[in-house]
């Protein structure tokens, strides 16, 4: 079993550009549902993902564990917000989440609903 060497939360893109240096033809089971999973449920593009949680976490006081979530699950109302702060018992003001919000849907800005949209239809 190989060693591991560090323990970090990544968001679905990271894993899904992770395996994809990694041949099929090499690739376990779990990998290749892994990667499967990965294709098909992240939301944004790896580069986009990681200037989310950093941002996620300088501008919206949020842990990594918590932004990696909202990168992965692309929360578009402030409803949808309050469900995460809720689970993480935390009260986070209304302006926060605007502010978290607006900085979830600044990708939108970039790629377009239609990337979104077709990703989540395939």
């Amino acid at each position: 079993m190989p060693e591991v060497i560090k323990r970090e939360i990544i968001t679905l893109s990271e894993v899904k550009k992770i395996l994809e240096t990694i041949p099929m033809d090499e690739m376990d089971q779990i990998q290749r549902w892994t990667f499967d999973y990965s294709k098909k449920f992240s939301k944004v593009d790896y580069e986009p993902a990681k200037v989310m949680v950093d941002r996620l976490v300088a501008e919206g006081d949020l842990t990594p564990e918590e932004s990696v979530e909202l990168v992965n699950v692309m929360p578009r109302s402030i409803e949808e917000l309050r469900a995460f702060t809720f689970g993480w018992k935390k009260l986070i003001v209304t302006e926060k989440l605007e502010k978290i919000k607006s900085i979830l849907l600044s990708k939108n800005e970039n790629n377009g609903d239609e990337q979104l949209q077709s990703k989540v239809e395939s």
